[in-house]
Parts: structure tokens; sequence; C-alpha cells
């Protein structure tokens, strides 16, 4: 079980050096340390299917706080953004990051629309 997880952490190292793309100024697409620190949430779960109110409303309660959670995680990767110190690696690095977040959130934004109308067409039979 130790190699096993021993041999993925390797081919995850071996991915991300092989993922990092080079700049023109020769620096490497990666995120500067301050924002590899930043907690990207996790999404809220699934919501079962066929939705129920009450589920839909304890599902909205956490899209909401997922949100605000992204909203802290894209506020600390931007954090040093403007600080002239930051490689154009660094800053695509904190760009892709940063998109990647967005397209997370409309994800989840749009599993909970589909729940939603999924009740709604249940309720108006």
């Amino acid at each position: 079980m130790k190699r096993m997880i021993f041999m993925g952490l390797i081919l995850m190292a071996s991915m991300t050096a092989v993922a990092q793309d080079l700049m023109e100024d020769g620096s490497k697409v990666v995120l500067p340390l301050e924002a590899q620190a930043c907690n990207l949430p996790s999404a809220p779960p699934p919501i079962p299917d066929p939705p129920v109110k009450e589920e839909l409303l304890k599902a909205q309660k956490l899209i909401k706080q997922f949100q605000g959670e992204m909203e802290v995680y894209r506020g600390c990767i931007d954090k040093d953004i403007d600080s002239g110190e930051l490689s154009q690696g660094n800053l695509q690095a904190i760009s892709n990051a940063y998109d990647y977040s967005v397209g997370m959130e409309e994800r989840v934004a749009e599993m909970f629309n589909e729940a939603l109308r999924a009740y709604k067409a249940s309720t108006a039979k």
C-alpha cells in the first residue's frame, strides 16, 4: 500500500513538472509559493436525485458558503499580483488558477440550477 502511494506521488510530481510551460521570459508557469498555500475549497456534495425542497435549501446554503470561500481563495492567489516581483510564468499560473476556480464555481451553480429545474418540474405535475 505504501508503495502504491509513493508511486502515485512520484507520478503526480512528474506530471506537474511536464505540465509546466515556459513563457517568453524563460520563466515556468508555476504558482508562487504564497499562492500555493491558498486553500482551494472543495465543491459541495451533489444534490440527491430526485431533489426535495429540504435538500435544495441545504444545498443553497452550502453553495453560498462555497462561493464565499472561493472569493477568499481568489483574493489569496491575487494578493501579490501587483507586487512587480512575479514572473510572466507566475502571472500566467495565477490567471490559470483564477480561471479554474471561476469554472468550478460555474459548474457547481449549474448543478444546483439543474436540480432546481428538476424539482420545479416534479412539483408542477
